[in-house]
Parts: C-alpha cells; sequence; structure tokens
C-alpha cells in the first residue's frame, strides 16, 4: 500500500482575506486524497524569535510549528511582501525554524499570489536566502507564480475559485510532492 505524502502548508500573512492564505487554502481542496495537506494559519500566535527562548521548554506555538514541519514530507509556503521583502511576522516564523532540525533536507517550495508589476520578488529572492539558512531544499520547479486577483477568491470559503488559477496551484504543490522521497 502506497503511503499519502504529507503536505505542511504556511501562509506568510496574518491579514483577513489574504490571497496568499487562500493558495493555502485551496491546496488540500485541489489535490483532495492525494495528500494529507495541513494549513498553519497561526502566525500571529508565535512569540518573537529570541535565540534564548530557543531551548526547552520552547513556546507551545513554536512546538507546533515544528511539530508539523517534522512529520510533513515537504512545505509549501505563500507568503506577501512588505516594504519589498518578507513581512516581519512571517520571517519571525523562519527564524524559530533555524534553530531544529525539522526542515533540514526537506523539500519546500511557494507559491508566489502576487497581483503586482514586481510579483513580490523582493520578499521571494529573501525566502530564498532565509531558507539556505535553514538548510531546506528549495525544489525550483515548485517555486511558481501564480497571481491570485481578490475577484477569484470566494468570500465564504476564502478558497480561490478560478479553474485556471486553482490548476496552476495544484500543478505547483505536485511539483513539489514529486519531489518527496518515495
Amino acid at each position: 500500500m502506497t503511503r499519502i505524502p504529507r503536505l505542511a502548508l504556511i501562509s506568510g500573512s496574518t491579514r483577513a482575506g489574504s490571497t496568499n492564505t487562500s493558495v493555502i487554502l485551496t491546496v488540500p481542496d485541489v489535490l483532495g486524497d492525494a495528500v494529507h495537506a495541513t494549513p498553519y494559519l497561526e502566525l500571529a500566535r508565535l512569540p518573537h524569535f529570541n535565540p534564548d527562548d530557543d531551548v526547552e521548554p520552547l513556546p507551545a506555538e513554536v512546538v507546533r510549528l515544528r511539530e508539523l514541519i517534522a512529520r510533513a514530507d515537504a512545505v509549501l509556503f505563500c507568503t506577501p511582501e512588505y516594504a519589498g521583502d518578507l513581512p516581519g511576522s512571517f520571517k519571525n516564523l523562519l527564524d524559530w525554524t533555524v534553530g531544529g532540525v525539522e526542515i533540514v533536507d526537506k523539500p519546500v517550495g511557494w507559491i508566489n499570489a502576487s497581483s503586482s508589476p514586481t510579483g513580490a520578488a523582493g520578499a521571494h529572492r529573501a525566502l530564498r536566502t532565509v531558507l539556505g539558512y535553514t538548510g531546506a531544499s528549495v525544489v525550483e520547479e515548485a517555486c511558481a507564480r501564480v497571481p491570485v486577483p481578490r475577484a477569484v477568491v470566494d468570500e465564504g470559503t476564502g478558497t480561490i475559485t478560478d479553474p485556471t488559477v486553482r490548476e496552476a496551484v495544484a500543478e505547483a504543490a505536485r511539483r513539489l510532492l514529486a519531489a518527496v522521497p518515495r
């Protein structure tokens, strides 16, 4: 019997109605039973990173985050850009992963949902740099720009409704899963 891969989905936004969170919420919908996809939507609950606190016992929310990553076969991120870089709250999440070993050598990718002309290039350049420090294994084929206009997000479910955008999200996630060792 084939084991179903586990995918951690992490939104880099704390904003209600974020298109980045919509991408994360859409992944389980478009992949269905092919994957155990678990969204992490508690970014705002993480304490500020302090190396002095990166010792046992860890803060409870940090434990939850690290356990999610540890159980996952791969991690898919979707983050906005603020002031040309990663949002501070999302960088904080990544800082908490540096001290752990959960993400080391783990396949990771991201979907850039920005509809802006610059495409949030600064944030994704920074994400690549930070993930290098965590020891994650960036899967180039799973790093995709999929602009998500707010008009294609269902206000009730927060998921993407446009079939073309949904398929692009699914394809990036499939490419990430293809990099998971069997």
